[in-house]
């Protein structure tokens, strides 16, 4: 089956639109996206010159149009019951070809397939249409249960074939492929094929994201080739999954490179280097489960480069980049060893099996004395050391899911080192913390350290706070001595508000602890809160999570 027929709706009838276009009106009535741009670019070039006869407009198949003024009347249900099944021939003004072509490449990929099949104007601007972005959710597949989703890997391949196949190659801008199941139903000769269809010199975007049908299935050799010859030089944007990629040196220029993204990619740290020598536009580098890096050499060459991430490359040894304006870097994994240069400012690391607290806090300040921004969790974490030197321009510190015996007074002497801090955020995972609680014994006096002025913070937020007795000493050792402080956020929730539309579920255990904060905060919170500090005590949810007794 055709591409234009997998498109086409089963029952179409045709409305004028503008003078210029029969739009597609949907069986459940909805007119087509397409309809409302062409109209807003028929009514601004009529504006502009009214008497100009422009040429070469688009046309139906069978060659009517349909003028603006009958479009009008039409908006009356008699008059148009009255003219449906006449052919109006339109001669105002006209748009030229290059500015259908222009219209039509603003579509998405499913309205540009269907309004080629009611205007040849558009038929031909099909086949060098720009944005091939070639998805399940572009071409509306759907999925869910097994065979359903094998029956839409299935689909999914057969329009790609289809759609690529009619297109000439030309002027292509994106391409994205999603192929799921590979190699189930398609073949690495099928997408060097469609590769070697649309990567042509000129394209800019190239996103393949490749889903293995099995975990033993074969993995794909991405083409290199496909680079050389002046097809790799546009390139801006490079995002592969799934597959192998081997450049060797020389053979891969990518001069216009300007993002970088690699998820599962096979690819040594050789090949890798060959690639950024000869990427030296790039300004963003991604790295996920790229198992076989074990060291990762950034070149001097990429002054460009502003964010680095990599993530669960896990037999990682080594990170070093002496790109000179490297800004801001996040890393997820086992703890490497890091040379960065001294231009960081934002650094993010989550390490999973080491305490990267007491790494940071002895080495990050001298390692990187510019740090305006930090954020550290990592599980295995002893109560913080006392640190020999300051982070001078710290700002921002996020830190938290520690040990569930984790001292969290000790942070203070983390806020002493960070002498220009404005905002402090504090993650705590209350379903692991075991500690006593305030409300136990409350005869015993809060610990304090009188002395240890934070005289710049000014929001304060803690997420999963809890009744464990240190999280409340560091809160009250932090009203005491934070004298600007503005904002105090206490939510007993660790996960936040914001990025949910029902709350996570939580157990009954945690929405007792969670109502056992709201005693706390009014015990031993409110009377050290000034006036001047907004306090937002967020507690649990009852739609989403009510206390049942």
């Amino acid at each position: 089956m055709g591409l234009l027929a997998l498109n086409r709706p089963r029952s179409v009838r045709r409305i004028g639109v503008a003078g210029q276009f029969k739009a597609v009106k949907l069986d459940n009535g909805e007119e087509s996206g397409v309809s409302v741009i062409v109209h807003v670019f028929y009514l601004f070039f009529s504006s502009i010159s009214p008497s100009v006869h422009l040429t070469n407009a688009p046309s139906a198949a069978d060659g009517s149009v349909t003028s603006a003024a009958k479009r009008k009347a039409s908006l009356c249900p008699q008059d148009d019951h009255s003219r449906r099944g006449k052919k109006l021939r339109y001669s105002g003004p006209t748009l030229p070809e290059d500015i259908w072509h222009h219209i039509h490449s603003l579509m998405g990929l499913r309205d540009a397939a269907r309004v080629s099949s009611v205007s040849r104007s558009f038929l031909r601007s099909w086949k060098s249409y720009p944005n091939l972005i070639i998805t399940s959710e572009t071409l509306c597949l759907k999925g869910g249960e097994y065979e359903r989703s094998l029956k839409i890997s299935r689909d999914l391949a057969r329009n790609t074939n289809s759609i690529l196949q009619k297109h000439s190659g030309e002027g292509v801008k994106v391409l994205k492929l999603q192929i799921n199941d590979f190699p189930r139903f398609s073949t690495s000769r099928d997408l060097n094929r469609w590769l070697r269809i649309a990567v042509k010199p000129g394209i800019e975007e190239l996103d393949l994201w490749l889903e293995l049908h099995s975990r033993d299935a074969a993995v794909y050799d991405f083409p290199c080739s496909l680079l050389h010859n002046g097809s790799g030089k546009s390139i801006q944007y490079l995002h592969l999954s799934n597959c192998a990629f081997r450049p060797t040196d020389g053979l891969v220029c990518l001069r216009s490179l300007t993002s970088l993204d690699f998820f599962d990619v096979r690819i040594t740290a050789d090949e890798l280097g060959y690639l950024l020598a000869n990427s030296v536009a790039l300004d963003k580098l991604r790295l996920v489960f790229c198992h076989e890096l074990v060291f990762l050499k950034i070149p001097s060459l990429l002054q460009r480069l502003s964010h680095l991430i990599v993530n669960c490359c896990e037999n990682l040894e080594v990170i070093e980049s002496k790109a000179p304006n490297l800004y801001s870097f996040r890393y997820i994994g086992d703890q490497v060893r890091l040379s960065l240069g001294d231009s960081v400012r934002d650094f993010e690391i989550g390490a999973s099996g080491s305490d990267f607290v007491h790494y940071a806090c002895e080495n990050l300040p001298r390692m990187l004395p510019n740090l305006e921004a930090l954020d550290i969790s990592s599980r295995y974490v002893k109560d913080t050391p006392v640190i020999p030197n300051k982070f001078l321009h710290l700002q921002l510190l996020c830190i938290g899911y520690f040990m569930p015996d984790y001292d969290y007074f000790s942070l203070v002497s983390l806020l002493d080192a960070c002498p220009s801090l404005e905002t402090f955020v504090l993650y705590v995972d209350p379903e692991r913390v075991e500690q006593e609680s305030v409300l136990v014994d409350s005869s015993r006096d809060l610990r304090q350290l009188p002395g240890h002025f934070h005289r710049n913070i000014k929001d304060v937020q803690i997420f999963g706070f809890c009744s464990a007795r240190t999280i409340v000493e560091l809160t009250c050792h932090i009203l005491e001595n934070a004298t600007s402080i503005e904002w105090l956020t206490l939510n007993s929730q660790f996960f936040g508000y914001g990025k949910y539309v029902k709350c996570p579920k939580m157990s009954r255990d945690m929405i007792m602890e969670a109502h056992k904060t709201l005693l706390v905060v009014e015990r031993y919170i409110l009377e050290k809160i000034p006036s001047s500090v907004e306090l937002k005590n967020l507690e649990p949810c009852n739609r989403c999570n009510p206390l049942k007794i």
